[in-house]
């Protein structure tokens, strides 16, 4: 019990100590390397979390001095609280950011038991002074690790990366990044699509040594169209994300004849199957699903998205696969990272495509990429100078938001949209710090407004904005005023964003089948149809039709059913005979037959 209570009175006083033990001039520059294995040693001894809250204190201090040096501190003091974190503790963190972000899947395998001790036990002496004493290693890290990253998983990849050739990781950070954070849980069973048995096609990825060696030695050997070392994690994540063997990547570089400036071509390989989408055979029928194989038997757009895909990245070049909604057979295509360094994200989209949303996921998350993502990805803003000044602000702005120092929060979060307006984290803590600071909800819809035309170039992100702001209009009684807010917006992106008018759309009928009677639903159904669903595709069936008719069945109202889906045809853009012509046909006899 005494000991106790003289480590309760002590460790304040030696975390105090700590605090203090960075001088204003040490603080003008970048941690110095003697620094570094000072702590690196010290916490062998005593522990990263007792280094946490000192290093906080001179990151902020160098932060409030304008010294350029502050992002060097803020990251030693990122690694501290890291790497000082208990392993109970960071399973605990990941597991609910897992849960929230609503990632999960069945190839995960459930958390056991925690191990003991904090996470810095995952890494000797020599990996953490290289990446507490990188700088450039620490931002791509810290830019690049997500909530949802499995924190020990990532550790301890980096650190067998880093064991089988320190010289080698050195050289290739960023792939190392990237394998790191792809390969710290497994591929869902849809990974890459679902349109292939786990017989055919294993969701299982390489071990992480085997596919650093694969992809650095294909770079030393000059057999990459991209230079892997000149691309970021960001981007290098859609290259490592390969579950085809290597075998089938090297019969790529072998066999198939295309280049960065007509890597498109490698879709229209594949000979189409029409014969497959007319008997409906959806699912890849042969027992294996090697690019040989999809060469030789010809397949369905889905075939062709991934034969064309793997073969970009057999070849060095990040690329993604768009899928169309649902699993019957509608498009798929690809995207790839050309030698513009920009994407080209239409390869092998048909014209009747273009205004309909394809799904892609994030190998990193597991989850799907958003339309802004895609966009920032294709912009690069965000390796430039005056991002990472933006950005610095807003972490810092975070920290006192933490410590509910709110103006001063509000103060860096207003400095850091002022450098760059497309930071979502600068927006996101200046609506907090503003709301902490000044609860009237009129203030933060002014910020609101603000934030929809920084973002206007990007739909999903007015949307996002504008949601926020119609349900703060609506807390306060200006219901009248919020509905005209979201009925703008669609009608301002109604003609080249249907994905835009499609989501507004279904908002509308969510909140009319949650409060109005049946005749009122109805009536919104068809002010939806005439506002919203002139020349709207698959989108609009899926998400505004779909759950509106298969209502009205749940309700025992059969008729009404059909009739909304009878009525939807007059304003969706139909091809007789076409992909959703069949599909509505499709789902009336469901409807009919009592099935949904």
């Amino acid at each position: 019990m005494l000991i106790r209570l003289v480590l309760l009175l002590v460790l304040p006083l030696l975390a105090a100590a700590q605090a203090t033990d960075y001088t204003p001039d040490e603080l003008s520059r970048p941690p110095a390397p003697a620094r570094v294995a000072q702590l690196v040693d010290r916490a062998a001894a005593t522990g990263w979390a007792g280094e946490a809250a000192g290093l906080r204190q001179a990151a902020i201090s160098a932060y409030e001095a304008n010294r350029g040096s502050a992002s060097a501190w803020y990251y030693l003091f990122r690694w501290a609280d890291l790497l000082g974190q208990t392993e109970g503790q960071a399973l605990a963190d990941w597991t609910k950011a897992v849960d929230q972000a609503r990632v999960g899947h069945p190839n995960m395998v459930p958390a056991g038991p925690a191990r003991t001790g904090a996470l810095a036990a995952r890494w000797p002496r020599d990996l953490q002074l290289f990446a507490l004493g990188s700088f450039s290693f620490s931002e791509e890290f810290f830019t690049t690790f997500q909530s949802v990253d499995n924190p020990g998983e990532v550790l301890s990849i980096l650190q067998r990366l880093h064991g089988a050739n320190p010289a080698r990781f050195a050289d290739y950070p960023s792939l190392a990044i990237a394998i790191a954070v792809v390969y710290d849980v497994p591929p869902p069973p849809s990974w890459p699509h679902g349109q292939v048995s786990a017989t055919a096609l294993p969701r299982q990825l390489p071990a992480a040594e085997e596919a650093f060696a694969y992809w650095t030695n294909l770079d030393h050997a000059n057999l990459t169209l991209q230079h892997l070392r000149r691309l970021p994690a960001s981007e290098l994540k859609f290259i490592v994300d390969e579950i085809a063997p290597f075998g089938d990547l090297d019969w790529a570089r072998r066999s198939v004849a295309v280049g960065l400036p007509d890597m498109a071509k490698a879709y229209d390989l594949i000979r189409y199957r029409k014969d497959r989408w007319d008997r409906k055979a959806f699912m890849w029928d042969q027992p294996d699903y090697h690019l040989s194989t999809i060469l030789g038997q010809g397949g369905i757009c889905v075939d062709q998205a991934y034969f064309a895909a793997v073969s970009g990245k057999a070849k060095g070049v990040p690329t993604i696969i768009f899928l169309g909604q649902g699993l019957d057979g509608r498009h798929a295509w690809f995207g790839y990272l050309d030698g513009q360094q920009k994407w080209q994200l239409d390869c092998g989209r048909y014209a009747e495509q273009r205004l309909d949303v394809g799904i892609a996921y994030d190998p990193q998350t597991w989850g799907t990429i958003t339309d802004f993502e895609l966009r920032f990805m294709s912009e690069r803003f965000r390796a430039l100078p005056i991002y990472k000044l933006s950005l610095l602000h807003a972490q810092f702005a975070g920290e006192y938001l933490k410590d509910g120092k709110n103006a001063q929060a509000l103060k860096a979060a207003r400095e850091s949209v002022n450098r760059e307006r497309r930071n979502i984290l600068g927006w996101s803590v200046l609506l907090r710090a503003q709301a902490a600071l000044n609860p009237d909800p009129k203030v933060s819809e002014g910020l609101l407004r603000e934030a929809i035309l920084a973002f206007q170039k990007y739909p999903d992100l007015t949307l996002l904005f504008t949601h926020q702001l119609a349900a703060s209009m609506r807390a306060r009684g200006e219901t009248s005023a919020a509905d005209f807010e979201e009925k703008h917006l669609a009608k301002v992106y109604q003609t080249n964003q249907t994905d835009i008018s499609c989501q507004q759309a279904a908002d509308i009928m969510d909140r009319t089948m949650r409060e109005d009677a049946l005749p009122q639903q109805v009536r919104v159904y068809q002010q939806v149809l005439e506002n919203y669903g002139h020349g709207a595709g698959y989108e609009f069936f899926d998400r505004v039709v779909v759950p509106f008719a298969t209502y009205l069945q749940k309700q025992q109202q059969l008729p009404s059913a059909l009739s909304a889906v009878d009525r939807a045809r007059k304003y969706l853009r139909i091809d007789k005979g076409g992909q959703l012509d069949g599909a509505l046909t499709a789902f009336s006899e469901r409807l009919k037959s009592g099935g949904n």
